[in-house]
Order: C-alpha cells, then structure tokens, then sequence
C-alpha cells in the first residue's frame, strides 16, 4: 500500500465522545507525549506509564484527567482543556482516540500507539459500555458545539453487539467498528506510518508478559534514564491490581459521574475472554474482517500470533 511520505489530516470524527476538530487549535511543545488507541486498547494504562516515568515517581502529582487530558473529547468546553494543557510546566502527555487520519502531525512529538486483538477490544468495550451511566454521559455531551449523533439503543445480547460491531460501521470510510468507530481502521493509519522514528508501537499483550521490559522500551524512546533504585516502584505502581485500587485517581472520568461502579473500569486487564463466549462462525468472521480491511502484517500483529515483534521490523 502507497502512503504519502507523512501523515495527512484527511478525515473529520464527530461522535457522541469525541470531536476531531478539538486538536485545531493545540499547540504543540517539542517533548510532548500523545498516547494513542481507538478505545480500550490500554490507552489508561499507557497514560499511567507515562505518568510514572515522566516524574518518576508511583504517584504523580493529581488525576489522570488532569495530568493527561483527553484533548478529542467532548465533556467539557474544548478552549478550556487547551488552556489547562497549556499551563503544564511538566512534560505533557496527552491522550487521542483518534485514528492518524484525523489528527494533525507534528515531527517534534512522540506518538506512542497502543494495538490490540479486536477481539479483546470488544469484550472489553461491552464492559465499558455496560458500566456507563448513559444518561450522564449523554448529559456531559450534550454540549451546544457537539456535532456527534447520540449513543443507539444498546444492542439485545453480547453476540448480537459483536455481530453489529464486525458488521457495520458509524463513518462512511471504515467497515466496522459499530456504534463506535472502526479499531482496525484506527490501527491502519498507525500501522502506515509505524516506521516514522516518533511513532512507537506497543502491544496490550506484551505489557502484559513482559511490563518491565516493555517499561524500558517506553522509557528508552522518551528518551527517560531508567533509575534503577526507583525502577521496581515505578513498575509496581501501574500494575493492574495498582491502577484497579486506585481508582479514582486513574480512572477517566472519574470524577464525573460517568461510572457506576469506577473500579469496575478495571474490570479484568487480561486477553482471549472472548474464548468460550464467541461463536465459531463469528470468529470465523473475525478473521475474514481483518484479513480483508488489515495489511497482513498488521493482522498478525494485533492478534500478537507470533509473542512480541517490534513493527519497525515488518
């Protein structure tokens, strides 16, 4: 596939979450951090890394929220989360749902991407959805600039979602990914450019066998010494059972109401529940999706077939 030699702002997302066109305004610093996945692909727990190793410390110094803003999102006026971001005299490291097709491109910051089995995803985002309270959430977006259609009627059952989910698609551009927006899609763009020296690709899977090592990897690309006497906290702080009893300091959102039960958006932190769940057809499906709208390598590296590969490689 023949990709301009640098991303390109092509594409508008407005959602029910998120509006594309928030970033027109952001100003970018050269050491600036974006975190980046389509949703539930370990953007929180990337965010929380970042926080560990950008001040070195197991505890950084207020929300997640507030230390790492979600500039795409709608919740709350756009001018004011640019001003805040603005005022951060720490390094910056902010978060995007957006695929790279939507976002504007700047050499001098570092992108790190998150992918993950679509699979995964899903079941992860059944959760996520399950413990919103909507009305809140459609009360937060409801805001006079928001251009997104509101949230569907949830779909009956768990396997109808995932056949809608396979099947349709919120943006005329994307096959999938309903009624959100497309997580294959979304790593494509990524997947594109995955050679350009400020995009790092991680793999949900990999921090998960291996968070030290893939810490280092992270830390080592921000250009971040490893404090060895500090190392082992730092890597204890953003552990699952970490994040999951900190709760209301890690979790997005948290102080908004958006939740019914905040812990719970830490629900498992593991891979392949959908085994046992999803049915043979439907997996069979799956693979057909990704083998369709997904370059081969990218397809083999989010279902992480072959343990951990650095894409620069592929």
């Amino acid at each position: 596939m023949s990709v301009a030699p640098r991303p390109q702002r092509t594409r508008t997302y407005h959602h029910t979450f998120i509006n594309s066109e928030n970033w027109d305004h952001y100003q970018p610093r050269d050491d600036d951090i974006v975190v980046a996945t389509s949703y539930k692909g370990g953007t929180t727990w990337m965010q929380a890394i970042c926080g560990a190793l950008v001040f070195q410390s197991p505890q950084p110094p207020g929300t997640l929220d507030a230390l790492s803003p979600w500039v795409d999102a709608v919740f709350e006026p756009n001018e004011d989360v640019l001003a805040r971001i603005e005022r951060q005299t720490h390094r910056r490291y902010v978060k995007t749902h957006l695929p790279l097709s939507a976002l504007p491109y700047f050499e001098q910051m570092k992108y790190i991407y998150v992918g993950r089995d679509g699979r995964d995803v899903f079941m992860s985002m059944a959760n996520h959805l399950a413990n919103m309270n909507p009305e809140r959430v459609q009360a937060l977006a409801a805001r006079p600039d928001q251009k997104g259609p509101p949230l569907p009627p949830p779909a009956p059952d768990l396997l109808s979602a995932f056949d809608d989910w396979i099947s349709k698609s919120t943006y005329a551009w994307e096959k999938d990914g309903f009624p959100i927006w497309s997580h294959h899609y979304h790593a494509q763009t990524w997947w594109d450019y995955r050679k350009l020296a400020n995009i790092l690709h991680v793999h949900f899977q990999d921090l998960l066998d291996d968070l030290d090592g893939q810490m280092r990897r992270v830390s080592a690309y921000l250009g971040i010494p490893v404090n060895e006497e500090r190392w082992p906290d730092l890597v204890q702080a953003v552990t699952f059972d970490e994040m999951k009893s900190n709760a209301d300091t890690r979790a997005p959102g948290a102080d908004k109401g958006i939740w019914q039960d905040t812990r719970n958006f830490f629900h498992k932190g593991t891979n392949r529940r959908w085994e046992g769940v999803l049915k043979p057809v439907q997996i069979a499906r799956y693979e057909a999706l990704i083998k369709d709208v997904l370059e081969p390598g990218l397809a083999g590296w989010l279902v992480h077939e072959d343990g951990f590969v650095d894409p620069k490689s592929i």
